[in-house]
C-alpha cells in the first residue's frame, strides 16, 4: 500500500472508485466528514471510505470541520489529532456537550497516543487509531461509530417523544408509575443484563421485551419470543434448543431451536414461571455455557443471544413449593423490571384509548370517534382485572357496536358491581331465565338467542357482545337451525 511521508494512505485507493448515484446517497448513505490538513492524506483516506458505502466530505481544519458539520450532518468524523488554526483537541472541546455531536475517531502519529487517549476520557471520543491507518480497524471502527450515533439519535428521539407524549415503542402512558417503567428500560437496554420482567397478564411484558431490543445494539438482528406456557413438555425442549432428525417421532429433518433462530438478537421466554423443572436445568447450563446441543445431538453450538424473561406468577413462592429452580431465578434476575397494573394508573385510560382507537377503527372499518363522558366514567369506575389488554378487547368491542359516532355506555361490556369483570350483557338489558337442571348446551343456546334479540338480529354485534368470532356464531346457529344440538 503507497503510504504518503507522513505515514498515511496514498492515492492508490482512488483507482476504480465509482460513487453511489446522489439520490441513493442521501437516502441511505451514513455519512463521515474526514479531517485533515493534508490535502493527499484526507482525499486518499474519503475515497477509500467511500468505496465502503459512505458519503464523505472533507474539512482542512477544525474550524471548516464546524462549518461542515452544520451543513453536512455528519454520522460520524475521522479527524487529524495535529492540524493549524484549530486542531482535534480543540474541535472535539467546541462539540463537547452538545445534543447530537457526531462521534469522533481520532487519527494519531505515534508519541501523540496518551493524548488521545484523553480525548476520549475527557472529551468523549469515540475511539483513536495509531498511523499509519490499517484499513481493517478504521472499517470496523466506523461501522460501530454509525451503529453508536443510530442508538444515540433513536434514544432522544424516544426520549423527546417520552416526554411530550408519554410514549415508548407501543407502550403508553404518562402516569407516575410507566414513566419509571420507561426510564428503567432506556436504562438497561443499551447494555447485555439479563431482564426478568414482571407483572400481571395483560400488563404489556411482551411490548417492554420488544422495547428493551429495539433500544439495544442488538436491534437489527431477529427477537424471538417463545410462550413456555404454550407448548407441552415434550416439544418445548425441541423448539428452544433444536432438534436433530430422527431425534424423536415426527423430528423428520434437522431444525434449529429459538436460541439459534435469535442468534446476535434477543430471545424473550414468556411466563418463564410454567417452564418443567427438567426444561429449567437445561436452560440454565445454556445460560452458563452459552451452548445448546440440539435433541439427538453431540455436537455443542455456540450462541450469541441476549435472554428476557417474563411470568406473571410468584417466583419465590413457586421456589419455596419447589416448581422453579432458586439457581435459575438469580441466573435471570439480574435487572427485574415490574409492570404496574392498569388500576394503578388509571390516569393512563385517556393516552391508552387515544392510541388504540384510530387503530381499531382502522382495523374494523368503523369511524367511531370520541368516548362519551358516561362511557369513560364507566371505563375509570372498572377494576380492570385482565389490564391492558382487557382495555383493548373492551373498546375493540365498543367500536364494532358504535360503528360510528361518540362511544357510549351501551356500547361497552357489561361490568359485574360484585367482581367488577366482564359480564356478557350489561344489567339493563335483561337476564336469561334457566331451569335448574339444564344442559350447557341448552344455557349457551339461551345466551345467544338473548344475545341476537338484544341487538335486533345483527350478528356481527352479538358475536362482540359474546366475545367469540362471527365465524363461531355463524357455525352454532347453523347446528341449532340442523338440529345438532338441542
Amino acid at each position: 500500500m503507497e503510504q504518503n511521508p507522513r505515514g498515511g494512505l496514498g492515492q492508490s485507493h482512488r483507482k476504480g472508485f465509482a460513487p453511489n448515484p446522489p439520490e441513493l446517497v442521501e437516502q441511505i448513505l451514513p455519512r463521515v466528514l474526514v479531517v485533515d490538513d493534508e490535502p493527499n492524506q484526507r482525499t486518499a483516506l474519503a475515497s477509500m471510505i467511500s468505496s465502503w458505502g459512505y458519503e464523505t466530505r472533507c474539512a482542512a481544519d477544525g474550524e471548516e470541520a464546524l462549518v461542515r458539520i452544520d451543513e453536512f450532518k455528519p454520522a460520524v468524523i475521522v479527524t487529524d489529532l495535529m492540524m493549524p488554526r484549530m486542531d482535534g483537541p480543540t474541535l472535539l472541546r467546541r462539540l463537547a456537550g452538545a445534543e447530537g455531536s457526531p462521534p469522533a475517531i481520532m487519527l494519531t502519529a505515534f508519541g501523540s497516543i496518551e493524548t488521545a487517549i484523553e480525548m476520549i476520557h475527557d472529551l468523549g471520543a469515540f475511539w483513536f487509531l495509531e498511523k499509519p491507518l490499517q484499513p481493517g480497524a478504521l472499517r470496523v471502527l466506523l461501522k460501530r461509530a454509525v451503529e453508536h450515533r443510530r442508538l444515540e439519535d433513536e434514544n432522544r428521539r424516544l426520549g423527546r417523544q417520552l416526554s411530550s407524549q408519554g410514549v415508548l415503542g407501543e407502550m403508553v402512558g404518562a402516569s407516575a408509575a410507566i414513566r419509571e417503567a420507561f426510564l428503567l428500560i432506556n436504562q438497561v437496554a443499551p447494555t447485555s443484563a439479563t431482564v426478568l420482567i414482571t407483572g400481571e397478564s395483560g400488563t404489556g411484558k411482551e411490548l417492554a421485551a420488544r422495547a428493551i431490543h429495539r433500544l439495544s445494539p442488538r436491534s437489527s438482528a431477529p427477537f424471538l419470543a417463545l410462550n413456555c406456557a404454550a407448548l407441552p413438555e415434550t416439544l418445548i425442549e425441541s423448539e428452544l434448543f433444536g432438534a436433530e432428525k430422527g431425534a424423536f417421532t415426527g423430528a423428520v429433518e434437522r431444525r434449529a431451536g429459538c436460541f439459534e433462530l435469535a442468534g446476535g438478537g434477543t430471545l424473550l421466554l414468556d411466563e418463564i414461571g410454567d417452564m418443567p423443572l427438567a426444561t429449567q436445568a437445561k436452560l440454565l447450563r445454556v445460560l452458563e455455557d452459552r451452548k445448546v446441543r440440539r435433541l439427538g445431538g453431540s455436537k455443542e453450538i455456540a450462541v450469541d443471544v441476549r435472554l428476557i424473561a417474563s411470568t406473571n406468577a410468584d417466583l419465590p413462592q413457586a421456589i419455596a413449593e419447589g416448581r422453579f429452580r432458586e439457581d435459575l431465578f438469580f441466573r435471570l434476575n439480574v435487572f427485574q423490571l415490574h409492570l404496574p397494573p392498569l388500576r394503578s394508573r388509571i390516569e393512563d385510560l385517556v393516552p391508552l384509548c387515544a392510541a388504540m382507537l384510530p387503530e381499531l377503527n382502522a382495523r374494523h372499518g368503523c369511524t367511531a370517534g370520541a368516548i362519551s363522558p358516561a362511557a369513560f366514567a364507566t371505563l375509570q369506575a372498572h377494576h380492570w382485572p385482565g389490564n391492558v389488554r382487557e382495555l383493548r378487547n373492551a373498546l375493540e368491542r365498543a367500536v364494532i357496536l358504535a360503528g360510528a359516532g361518540e362511544i357510549q355506555p351501551a356500547h361497552l361490556p357489561g361490568f359485574d358491581a360484585g367482581s367488577r369483570g366482564p359480564g356478557p350483557l350489561p344489567a339493563q338489558e335483561g337476564f336469561v331465565d334457566l331451569a335448574v337442571g339444564a344442559t350447557i348446551e341448552q344455557a349457551e343456546r339461551a345466551l345467544i338467542d338473548a344475545t341476537l334479540r338484544h341487538t335486533d338480529g345483527n350478528r356481527t354485534r352479538a358475536a362482540a357482545i359474546l366475545g367469540i368470532s362471527i365465524k363461531t356464531l355463524f357455525n352454532k346457529l347453523k347446528e341449532y337451525e340442523s338440529g345438532g344440538r338441542d
